[in-house]
């Protein structure tokens, strides 16, 4: 459980779960003497010109600001992503805990002014330092969220972080979890640290991702302040952590944008295989090529989903026996809001086709037809008749194939040794992945691989009940879903999307966090919804969410006077 201490500075009303930084820590002028190594210098930038819906706009550049004080050095050559290889890193020192920030000019002197805290981690991988903003670009304001940005005058912060597939100098693996979540909270520090020097607010600060982006965004705006992270932070030199290891800035958030999370690592199999083998949807599709593994997987689902003790918003319990219904009711409520929106808007009827784009990076899209046999919708009323849950997952299912069994902790597992799921997200650095699941751990079959009972001798339970057992608590360190609703200060604001055809995790993890997210008294402005005929991906209602920024910020007022606790 997340636990913090409780001293309130009195001038300003701040989170009660973390002790505040001394006055001059507010100026960029720390006490702690390592924090004088990240001191902001607004004089130290570039200005750049781009054209956002058509109108040149002069952007100051702050490039790629080292937020923290001892960087993990990485190695020049890193994994060149999914299409293999390696890439060159220019920046070894730093690259993995820097950040680009942006300001446009209508920001230069705006130190109230909102935050747009962008995290770039798609699928858990480490995130070299990028610039979303390059000089001489055009960005539309209605479909890029950079250009939405800084067309609403907001400071627009790319954040790089260690995480899974990081090459350590030395040949190590420094990218474990927790690493991108303690290394967020890093970058939150040091906008805390250096408020004052530096335009916008950090009592503003948006943060968006998508996939494990969102993931990222979702663990830092629920984990606010938790002194569970501190041993982390100061091991990088984190802003804030004096030399008894204690907090004297805060790392909570304002909001969370967060599209397509990939949460819940530790049970994120069993709510998969549950998902997509309770209406046998694996054997439909042709795509359960491990069937008894998906069935002992998804059998444990019911007692995991019990344990949440989550509600509907109606009152009802959220458990297996329920959740389909609750999938359903969701899926309704994205047709018809999608419907709603804009008159332009259909859904072919039943027997009618879906029209699909896709395509990869770097190659041409590719569309294709899908056979309408699952929603029914009157068009005369906007309103769905009725949805056919098994052809409804078959579709997910058929226009992107399902992952494999396990799904996201398959390394080591039968054999496994090329798997891409996230088992190397965790484990020690000097080993390349552990298994954080029991049922990965007690299928582990690779031998010297130094993961399972095949090497260890002990089951899971065994393993984990040793006290110098660290992979549980990697797992819980990231994981919004342990810290909301607990002593951690959450944040108010959330903006949550999952594609109704994203079938990269299952439907029932957003829904578990918006359940949650709910519950929790300290979120007062909760926006979730499933994204009508979206896929695996984010950004993609710029408008909208632009929107719902913009009135989060108006309806909270002032930064200095907008701090809510309980």
């Amino acid at each position: 459980m997340a636990l913090a201490s409780s001293l309130v500075l009195a001038t300003v009303a701040m989170p009660t779960s973390v002790a505040l930084a001394a006055p001059s820590a507010g100026r960029g002028h720390a006490v702690d003497p390592q924090d004088a190594k990240l001191d902001f210098d607004s004089a130290v930038y570039t200005t750049i010109t781009v054209t956002v819906d058509d109108r040149p706009v002069n952007v100051r550049w702050y490039k790629e600001i080292c937020y923290v004080a001892n960087p993990v050095a990485a190695a020049p050559q890193q994994p060149g992503g999914p299409g293999g290889g390696t890439t060159t890193i220019p920046n070894t020192a730093c690259g993995y805990q820097s950040m680009n920030v942006f300001v446009p000019e209508s920001a230069f002197g705006d130190q109230r002014a909102p935050v747009y805290f962008a995290v770039n981690n798609s699928g858990w991988m480490a995130s070299y330092v990028k610039a979303g903003v390059t000089a001489g670009a055009s960005y539309d304001s209605s479909t890029s969220n950079v250009g939405a940005a800084l067309k609403a005058g907001y400071v627009f912060v790319d954040v790089a972080n260690r995480s899974r597939g990081l090459v350590g100098a030395d040949g190590s693996s420094p990218g474990k979890a927790p690493a991108a979540a303690v290394d967020a909270k890093a970058a939150v520090r040091y906008l805390r640290l250096n408020d004052a020097a530096m335009p916008g607010s950090a009592e503003r600060i948006v943060v968006n991702g998508t996939s494990g982006g969102g993931a990222l965004a979702s663990i830092l705006g629920a984990s606010g302040n938790s002194a569970e992270y501190a041993p982390h932070l100061a091991a990088i030199g984190a802003a804030g952590i004096d030399d008894k290891g204690r907090s004297t800035l805060r790392d909570d958030v304002f909001a969370v944008n967060a599209y397509c999370p990939i949460t819940d690592l530790g049970n994120a199999d069993i709510a998969y295989e549950w998902l997509y083998n309770v209406l046998g949807t694996r054997d439909v599709t042709g795509s359960n090529p491990s069937p008894a593994d998906a069935a002992a997987i998804a059998e444990r689902f019911a007692a995991y989903e019990r344990s949440l003790g989550l509600r509907n918003p109606d009152g009802t319990r959220l458990t297996a026996a329920t959740l389909l219904d609750t999938v359903e009711k969701e899926v309704v409520r994205s047709a018809e809001t999608y419907l709603e929106a804009d008159p332009a808007h259909t859904i072919p009827p039943l027997g009618g086709t879906f029209e699909i784009a896709s395509g990869g990076p770097g190659g041409p899209p590719t569309t294709k037809s899908y056979v309408n046999d699952w929603i029914d919708v009157d068009t005369a009323t906007g309103k769905v008749r009725s949805v056919d849950m098994t052809r409804y997952l078959a579709f997910v299912a058929t226009q992107a194939t399902l992952k494999t069994t396990p799904a996201f902790d398959a390394v080591g597992v039968n054999g496994s040794t090329s798997s891409r799921t996230e088992t190397n997200l965790f484990g020690p650095p000097t080993q390349a992945y552990l298994n954080y699941t029991e049922y990965g751990w007690n299928h582990n079959d690779v031998a010297g691989d130094g993961s399972g009972l095949d090497d260890t001798g002990l089951t899971w339970k065994q393993y984990t009940a040793k006290q110098s057992t660290t992979v549980d608590d990697q797992v819980h360190l990231i994981n919004p879903m342990d810290f909301v609703g607990t002593r951690a200060d959450t944040a108010p604001n959330w903006y949550v999307r999952h594609g109704t055809r994203d079938r990269d995790t299952a439907f029932t993890v957003s829904v578990n966090l918006d359940r949650a997210l709910a519950a929790d008294k300290q979120v007062t402005n909760l926006d979730y919804r499933l994204a009508w005929n979206q896929p695996h991906a984010g950004n993609y209602d710029v408008p909208e969410a632009m929107a719902w920024i913009a009135d989060a910020v108006q309806k909270a007022g002032a930064p200095s006077a907008s701090r809510r606790r309980r």
